[in-house]
């Protein structure tokens, strides 16, 4: 049974969608089978993984209006045993599309039910806010992972973050737990990125991952050669760093 992970911080630009695409794809090249949902209208976690986001019939958009099946929506990436549930703009209308219907914060859960065997890990790239898409993937999830850039401002915003977590585990998903943070953009020369690590220590009670994903210029290219970082620059510190941080993830559960 696969184990579901959503990767979401509602503050942009922390690197929640590279962590998403590298991390997706570094599972998949350790012999995992993966599947990849893109829950953000933008569409960069589908693109990311060579997938056209303008040129699909049936994306995540329509999975939720149930006008397709979950096996219809799943789309091959450039990435062997990497399947992607892709996105794109019309997402950002499923919000006003759902009101008015039952149960409308588990309708991902229910259909990634009937597949949820067929994987070893489920990751979601959730949008950055706190709405209806996220509350979806955080009940469909086992754990959510939040990355964290190293500035001065990376604690902001997050204790809401936390408790929108803490809320869904109350009312809608009693396993919910937080996987941990990752820190991202890790700058080893500055004082400023350690003392944010000390900081996030202090201020947080969860499991802090020993990897830190470095600022990584190839890192920041691959994306518009719609390839992971794995097979845009196999030798990069970037590609090190996401392959490190699927072994870590791979480890904590024995999967």
């Amino acid at each position: 049974m696969a184990r579901i992970i959503a990767i979401a911080n509602q503050k942009g630009g922390v690197g929640k969608t590279t962590t998403s695409i590298n991390l997706a794809a570094c599972l998949a090249e350790k012999g995992k089978k993966v599947l990849a949902i893109d829950l953000d209208p933008q569409g960069n976690m589908t693109s990311g993984l060579g997938v056209d986001k303008n040129d699909i019939e049936n994306t995540v958009y329509e999975l939720m209006l149930s006008e397709c099946s979950i096996k219809q929506a799943m789309q091959q990436t450039v990435v062997d045993d990497l399947k992607i549930i892709a996105s794109n703009v019309q997402l950002a209308g499923a919000e006003i599309e759902l009101l008015g219907i039952n149960d409308k914060e588990y309708i991902l859960k229910n259909a990634v039910d009937y597949i949820r065997d067929d994987f070893d890990f489920i990751i979601i790239d959730c949008p950055p806010s706190l709405n209806m898409l996220t509350v979806n993937a955080m009940t469909t999830a086992d754990t959510v992972l939040v990355p964290i850039q190293c500035e001065y401002y990376a604690l902001e915003g997050l204790s809401q973050l936390i408790h929108t977590i803490n809320l869904v585990e109350q009312r809608l998903n009693p396993n919910l737990q937080i996987e941990g943070v990752v820190f991202t953009m890790y700058d080893v020369r500055t004082n400023l990125s350690n003392q944010v690590v000390e900081n996030v220590k202090e201020n947080l009670d969860a499991k802090i991952y020993k990897t830190m994903i470095p600022r990584n210029i190839r890192l920041a290219e691959a994306p518009s050669y719609g390839i992971p970082i794995n097979m845009y620059d196999s030798k990069s510190a970037g590609a090190e760093s996401y392959r490190n941080l699927a072994q870590e993830i791979i480890e904590r559960k024995g999967i």
